[in-house]
Order: structure tokens, then sequence, then C-alpha cells
């Protein structure tokens, strides 16, 4: 009998779609999708589908896995580091290019955002100093016809 796949070219089950449901057993593929998906954060609802399983055959098939959810990002990353390692080594520039990045990207998440120089901050002006700052400053996008307005307001505003 010849095997047959779906459309993504995972093999069906035998049994898949009829009465019943046969038994399921993970294979080392399945655990290595698992452990992939894992890494990037997915649900459980997204590995059981991934895979094309339950949620519930998910947790009692790879129980091992999910043990260890946080570790496989931690896997992934340094197996990441591995690599571009391995090709920077053998002289692959487009390799240290990437290993440069991941080593920048590794120092944020350990050191946090790097830390501007400090600015001195501005004193604190009152009423009288920012109208005065203000009065040194030009007046962009105001024409000639604006400040008169302005002028007559203020004079009208005095009497």
């Amino acid at each position: 009998m010849d095997q047959i796949f779906d459309l993504f070219g995972h093999p069906v089950r035998p049994g898949f779609g009829q009465r019943g449901r046969p038994p399921y057993e993970p294979t080392e593929r399945d655990r290595n999708k698992i452990k992939l998906v894992l890494a990037l954060g997915w649900s459980i609802e997204r590995l059981a589908n991934s895979i094309g399983v339950s949620p519930a055959t998910v947790k009692r098939h790879f129980r091992a896995e999910l043990k260890q959810r946080d570790a496989m990002r931690d896997r992934l990353i340094a197996r990441q580091f591995e690599i571009a390692m391995e090709q920077a080594n053998a002289g692959n520039v487009a390799a240290l290019k990437e290993l440069a990045r991941l080593l920048e990207r590794n120092d944020f998440m350990v050191y946090g955002q790097p830390t501007a120089p400090d600015k001195p901050k501005e004193p604190k002006l009152g009423k009288k100093e920012a109208a005065l700052a203000a009065a040194h400053q030009p007046d962009t996008g105001t024409t000639l016809g604006d400040l008169m307005v302005r002028r007559q307001e203020a004079a009208a505003s005095t009497h």
C-alpha cells in the first residue's frame, strides 16, 4: 500500500477521516518540529496545528519537550551562534557580519539598552524668562500681517 500525503507533504495516518481514532505515534520529525516552534514561543494550540493533532495529544506525547520550553529558545540562539562562528572561521564574510549582528543583539539582551551620555538638564524657566526667550527666537511661518494683527490686539487689550 502506497503512503498518502496531505497538501503540505505530511503523511496521512491510516484510518484518518474514518470512524474511531487511530493511535498517534510521534515521529522524530514531529519532535524536532515541536522543539523548533517551542523556541519560537508558539502556544500549545499552534503546536498542535503544526503537526495536525489536538492540543491534548501534544500535551500527552510531547510532555518532555514542553517542560523544556524556556530552554528551547536558548538552544536555538546557541545553534545560530555556532553556525555563524563555523562559517566565519571558514572565511565567509557574510557570516562575520551575521555574527557581529548576533553579538550586538545578545549584548543588548544581556546588558540592556546602551545608555546615552547624560545631557545637562535645562533649568525650568518662569513666565517672564520664557517670554524673553521666546522674544529672542524668530517666528517661523509668521507673516507681517499676522504681526500687525497681534500688535493691534495687544494695544486694544491694554486700553
